[in-house]
């Protein structure tokens, strides 16, 4: 039943049979016939069909639900048997808002140096995204804001706070001060992340707290294209402290914001699972120890 429920919680994902059976790497006969098994095993209709996927039915979303913690138990034994053979092992999957992706390095080098038998997959996804992914079982763990919105019941290990600054043309004017209000910074031409990303949102209620409108004439998902644009001199932009320092090199300078110095909390997530697959609770114990280490270094500067 387990590899059933396993197909049926792609197809919930996919909404769509074709896609699901590519996904589940069979053919599309094959996940409709185990998904009719599942529904005369379980004696109620679980997908609303017509000549494709039309939704789940109420006993669907409920068995959905019990899919997803029944699936993800039995991943959680089966790794726990492997460790005991063999020691931690197995593939990590992360998933990271796109501005904390600067920062993963310093959870995954020691994780892995610790770990030789596991490997790791880092994916850029928005913090919407990054929850999904974990509802549905497709990643082990995500990096992403934990105030700003709900983030709902997962087990949540604060990393840091970020910080803003902008980041500039290092012969424009305004590159030439030590430190620039959010009111200054709405008036210059901006390059913003979409409205869709969380950061972005974010940016908007500092501004708008600060009783900064901005307008920016440039907007992408992609944090790469925003740098870019800030090399032609056109545009500035407004990133996270840890990212700026990173990437902006060479002909670009980064202005720490000010009135007020603002940030959000930024954490590991996982799905709220007692007990954490092998993999997950050493991951989670190392997101641990870096959150002891960067509070005793801010206690230490104060």
């Amino acid at each position: 039943m387990i590899e059933k429920l396993d197909m049926f919680i792609t197809l919930a994902r996919e909404q769509h049979f074709g896609h699901a059976a590519q996904a589940c790497g069979v053919s599309q006969p094959a996940l409709s016939a185990s998904i009719k098994q599942l529904e005369e095993q379980l004696g109620v209709l679980l997908v609303l069909r017509g000549s494709r996927f039309q939704g789940l039915t109420p006993e669907g979303e409920r068995v959905l639900e019990w899919a997803r913690r029944l699936v993800g138990d039995a991943r959680t034994m089966q790794q726990e048997l492997e460790t005991m053979r063999h020691g931690l092992s197995g593939h990590l999957k992360v998933a990271a808002i796109p501005t904390a992706l600067s920062y993963v390095p310093a959870l995954t080098a020691p994780f892995v140096a610790g770990n030789p038998g596991v490997t790791v997959s880092v994916l850029s996804r928005s913090s919407s995204e990054i929850l999904s992914l974990l509802e549905n079982l497709e990643i082990d763990v995500g990096i992403t804001y934990l105030d700003n919105e709900p983030v709902g019941k997962v087990t949540q290990i604060p990393l840091y706070r970020e910080t803003y600054c902008l980041v500039t043309g290092a012969d424009t004017e305004q590159a030439t001060g030590q430190r620039i209000t959010w009111r200054d910074v709405s008036r210059l031409p901006l390059c913003l992340l979409t409205k869709d990303m969380q950061n972005r949102r974010i940016l908007d209620g500092i501004l708008a707290d600060a009783s900064a409108d901005v307008a920016p004439t440039l907007e992408s998902d992609s944090i790469v294209t925003l740098f870019a644009h800030v090399q032609t001199g056109l545009w500035s932009t407004i990133m996270p402290e840890s990212l700026a320092t990173t990437f902006a090199i060479g002909t670009l300078k980064t202005i720490p914001i000010v009135d007020p110095v603002a940030g959000a909390r930024v954490g590991l997530v996982a799905t709220h699972r007692e007990p954490h697959a092998p993999l997950i609770s050493a991951v989670l114990r190392q997101a641990r120890h870096l959150a002891q280490a960067d509070k005793l270094e801010q206690e230490s500067h104060l």
